[in-house]
């Protein structure tokens, strides 16, 4: 009897606490909404009078230039922004704006075995990004972001290029996303 009492009021105490948290999410949405920003559950906070998003095509400006890096990572921030926002998509004017360049791409060796080969290689790539908001200017930047992924050296680059480099643009592509939109 007693074994069933206490199930009984772990599972009430479990209910009370669930519903305080559903009831505290719906004040901190409406306090969200009243305050002129909407939320969203990837973090993004963004007022209710942007609508639109323009990405310009980001030129491959580094030394070392691979040809279908312009076009991935340009299609990667776009898809982040559509993805994870409601914000539109527009060709150019958008009330957001982001535009910019590839700056970077490189590989180097970043592990050493004792006979002075090379273990592991570092894929890194490197993009400026110019931010404007025209509803909010001061949230406006400018920023340079890098990311990279380390692979066998035993491996040719040309083998593990195409996978490493959607990895590093989804991760440059989020970068942006929560530089630009969320402010936390």
């Amino acid at each position: 009897m007693e074994l069933k009492d206490k199930n009984h009021s772990l599972r009430k105490r479990l209910y009370r606490n669930l519903l305080a948290l559903f009831l505290s999410a719906i004040v901190f949405v409406s306090i969200g909404l009243m305050e002129g920003c909407s939320y969203s559950f990837t973090g993004a906070s963004i007022s209710p009078s942007v609508k639109s998003i323009s990405v310009s095509y980001l030129p491959n400006n580094s030394l070392l230039v691979q040809p279908t890096l312009s076009r991935k990572i340009t299609e990667a921030i776009r898809d982040k922004f559509t993805g994870q926002s409601n914000l539109n998509l527009v060709g150019s004017n958008g009330d957001l704006n982001i535009a910019g360049e590839i700056t970077g791409y490189t590989t180097e060796p970043i592990a050493i075995s004792g006979e002075q080969q090379s273990l592991q290689q570092r894929l890194k790539i490197t993009v400026n990004i110019r931010f404007t908001n025209k509803i909010d200017p001061t949230q406006g930047f400018e920023t340079s972001f890098s990311r990279y992924q380390d692979y066998d050296s035993r491996q040719r680059l040309s083998e593990v290029e195409e996978s490493l480099i959607d990895i590093i643009n989804d991760e440059l592509a989020q970068d942006i996303f929560n530089k630009a939109v969320v402010n936390w």
